[in-house]
């Protein structure tokens, strides 16, 4: 393992009912607060701290699972956080997201799952300043279909989400982020669900990912400070 790997990791934390949660397949409604070595409370401050004991992170993505399920939202935590870490940008996926004034650091993620074929054209308002999720069950694509086939609709940072694999230890779906990569090379796909190791992100970076959303191998130790100096 050398430097040349060159991957970007942007740590991911799931809300629920206003803790951190581990996400396992998909299953949210079987959601349990984290309890790991690296952080044994599921707050998220202290999981935040956590991370950047690990290494300097400078983006943390965030998906407010309440607000997803249409279950409340953690709006007033959120923006909390993003006023006491004005240094990291965070990456948001609050589920259905019509178009405002964000913070500076705030950084929409925008997800099929959450949008239908009749409301895709409220993302004309963001003007492509947003990031795209294309989000995957075991075995469909999640949301609107127009959203993954016009791909003039899309901006140039695009996360490939496999749900079913987050948490799983499946390692990642190497075949669908390959044919993203192969058919759209100017596009920056971002890899989330499955990523067990530094050994699946040398895989990813041979596909041509450069960046992985990852949780439980941060969680768990398998990818650590070593590993993110060489990074």
């Amino acid at each position: 393992m050398t430097a040349a790997l060159s991957m970007k990791i942007i740590p991911v934390i799931d809300l629920k009912d206003g803790v951190v949660v581990h996400a396992r397949q998909g299953e949210r409604e079987h959601y349990q607060p984290v309890n790991t070595d690296l952080c044994p409370a599921p707050d998220i401050y202290q999981v935040i701290q956590a991370f950047l004991g690990i290494h300097d992170f400078d983006t943390l993505y965030i998906a407010d699972l309440n607000a997803i399920t249409h279950q409340g939202d953690h709006q007033n935590l959120i923006s909390n956080v993003l006023a006491c870490f004005p240094q990291i940008s965070f990456w948001i996926d609050s589920g259905y997201q019509g178009y405002k004034k964000y913070p500076g650091n705030y950084v929409p993620v925008l997800g099929s799952e959450c949008y239908s074929d009749e409301t895709l054209s409220e993302l004309d308002a963001f003007d492509k300043r947003f990031i795209l999720s294309l989000d995957y069950s075991a075995i469909e694509a999640l949301g609107s279909k127009i959203l993954f086939s016009n791909h003039d609709l899309w901006p140039d940072t695009i996360i490939v989400m496999t749900l079913n694999r987050v948490g799983s230890h499946q390692g990642p779906d190497l075949d669908k982020l390959n044919r993203y990569c192969r058919q759209y090379p100017h596009k920056n796909f971002i890899a989330a669900g499955g990523i067990r190791d530094i050994y699946d992100l040398q895989a990813l970076k041979q596909a041509g990912i450069q960046q992985s959303l990852v949780a439980s191998a941060l969680h768990s130790g398998a990818i650590g400070r070593e590993d993110m100096k060489n990074l």
